[in-house]
């Protein structure tokens, strides 16, 4: 095995031991790879390693390593920020964008899906400890932004991404009550199945609260070099 094989190797057996820990089955937990700022050649060799969902954060560069990469059956996340004159490349060019915190977003990715075969599948943002540097809907107005986006054509709204302080593993825990919470109000329930949290510092945490798809970066990548 080379390092990144490795590393992978390490996170899965994280994930899986958080998991045993609360009998859990390992399975119900997705490991996405996040990979902003790290060259072509190193999600290729992660790929190599039977990894497949890759999360990027900066349009421009996904869209370079979409091209670079091309020959892979890559699913492609976004998990940026969404800012409206970005919504018609994410629409076209990804298979789930996480970032989803207004209304008017939902609406140009579906307007913008449109004609593409498969529903975009997409995660509400929240800013579920208030956190000023942070973006997300609050907390009280999820249910409403979820009842309004679940009429919308071309998307598949699958659940909630957070994005806690540091050493706040009780915010794991609200976000999996207002998963739930939520659930029953939904158009679709039968797609409400996703809860992304938690990264490479804190994934145990947030697996034990509930996550079913971990964001993962430093660990399985080392640490980022960032582009001018």
């Amino acid at each position: 095995m080379n390092s990144l094989q490795l590393a992978r190797a390490h996170v899965l057996q994280q994930i899986q031991e958080a998991c045993q820990q609360i009998h859990r089955d390992e399975s119900t937990v997705t490991l996405l790879a996040v990979s902003k700022t790290h060259p072509s050649e190193a999600l290729r060799e992660m790929y190599a390693a039977e990894q497949r969902a890759f999360g990027e954060n900066y349009l421009q560069e996904a869209l370079d390593k979409m091209q670079a990469l091309q020959d892979l059956s890559i699913e492609w996340h976004f998990i940026g920020h969404v800012q409206r004159n970005k919504t018609k490349h994410l629409a076209e060019k990804f298979a789930w964008v996480h970032g989803v915190d207004r209304l008017i977003i939902a609406e140009r990715l579906s307007s913008q899906r449109e004609s593409h075969p498969e529903p975009l599948n997409i995660c509400v943002q929240v800013n579920i400890d208030a956190q000023e540097s942070k973006d997300g809907c609050q907390p009280a107005e999820v249910a409403e932004l979820v009842q309004q986006i679940s009429r919308l054509p071309h998307l598949n709204l699958r659940g909630l991404m957070v994005i806690p302080a540091p050493n706040n593993p009780q915010a794991f825990i609200d976000a999996k009550q207002l998963f739930e919470d939520v659930r029953v109000q939904h158009a679709h329930p039968e797609l409400w199945d996703t809860l992304s949290m938690g990264m490479s510092a804190d994934m145990n945490d947030a697996i034990a609260a509930g996550s079913t798809m971990v964001r993962v970066g430093t660990a399985l990548f080392g640490a980022r070099d960032y582009l001018d």
